[in-house]
This record gives C-alpha cells, sequence and structure tokens, in this order.
C-alpha cells in the first residue's frame, strides 16, 4: 500500500547521514528518504517507543 508522500527537511549531524548513506549503500536503497522511510516503518510497526524514546543517547556528549 502506497501512501502519498510529502517532503519534509529536517537538519541531522553529519555522522547520522553517514550512517544513512551506509545503510543505503549496505542494503542497496534508492537514496536516502527510502532508508529513512525504513527506519521510520520500523519504529511505528516493530519498534517499542519506550526504548526508542526514553532512554537519552547522546553520541556527541561526551
Amino acid at each position: 500500500m502506497s501512501a502519498e508522500k510529502i517532503k519534509i527537511e529536517f537538519e541531522i549531524n553529519s555522522d547520522s547521514r553517514d550512517f544513512l548513506e551506509n545503510v543505503q549503500g549496505q542494503y542497496n536503497l534508492p537514496d536516502l528518504s527510502k532508508t529513512m522511510r525504513c527506519l521510520l516503518d520500523f519504529a511505528q510497526t516493530d519498534g517499542n517507543l519506550d526504548q526508542i524514546f526514553k532512554q537519552i543517547r547522546c553520541n556527541r556528549c561526551g
């Protein structure tokens, strides 16, 4: 089932972009947009939102 896609803009750190590019290449995804949609689909359907959002993770804090 394909829903209408909308364009959004947001900021991420360069290492996060590197991560997305690595995943895109590893799984032969067509673009970074598809890579992000896959991550969001997982979080929406299979992800444990408490596990994702309650624990603070900061890769740049120290």
